[in-house]
């Protein structure tokens, strides 16, 4: 199987977690394009989706699906059963490294909306630690140098994303050679400077359930 073929294999196993009558948090990247198509043959059991990314949210319109604003649905106190998303990286404790599209701060938020969070990808993304992926971190503007400072002051090579500027507004770090031994402390250090939306570690609010597609089938990791 080719990596399209898995990453499709993934997506149509996690429609298995999707709720019927329930909205559906929806993630970002290649592998949940698949998801997407896939919940669109669906779309008559599902209540809508929250989305993470502009981009998602076209496709899921293209689909024929209705894309909620996710203020108006927790403000109303409606249910999100179920986030399905992708990783760069995940290892053994299904912590991950996200943001390879960007859209790394708008999936923290839909994930935590979310009652379980499913990580659909291909066993190329299995690392035993996390790190060779150069991990994304969302900076407002003028605080990009003040930031990108700090990041080499822990080991990595910070270089700002070319050309990309987040649905947010803000300006992407991918930094490189960094060793992430304890990847919640790190996401907690990172979290609390100045100037940093966020950083694409999902080390506290790790994946319940990950779907991993390999050639022989889809494997269900839970947590090491």
């Amino acid at each position: 199987m080719d990596q399209d073929q898995l990453k499709r294999a993934a997506a149509k196993a996690a429609i298995d977690y999707v709720v019927s009558g329930e909205i559906v948090g929806v993630g970002s990247g290649s592998t949940v394009n698949f998801f997407i198509d896939e919940l669109g043959a669906i779309r008559d059991r599902i209540a809508g989706a929250v989305s993470s990314s502009e981009r998602s949210s076209d496709r899921l319109r293209a689909n024929g699906i209705e894309v909620l604003d996710l203020n108006a649905v927790i403000g109303a106190g409606r249910r999100i059963p179920v986030y399905v998303d992708g990783a760069d990286e995940i290892n053994p404790k299904l912590q991950m490294i996200k943001g390879g599209g960007g859209a790394l701060t708008r999936e923290k938020i839909v994930a935590a909306a979310s009652e379980q969070f499913v990580c659909i990808v291909d066993a190329s993304k299995l690392v035993e630690q996390l790190g060779r992926f150069p991990l994304p971190v969302e900076v407002v503007p003028m605080a990009c140098e003040l930031v990108a400072a700090r990041l080499r002051a822990l080991g990595g090579q910070p270089t700002q994303r070319a050309g990309f500027v987040t649905d947010n507004g803000n300006l992407i770090l991918d930094v490189a050679g960094l060793r992430i031994e304890d990847a919640a402390a790190m996401e907690s250090q990172i979290n609390q400077w100045a100037g940093v939306v966020t950083v694409g570690l999902f080390a506290h609010d790790r994946a319940d359930i990950a779907l991993v597609a390999r050639g022989n089938g889809v494997e269900r990791v839970k947590p090491a």
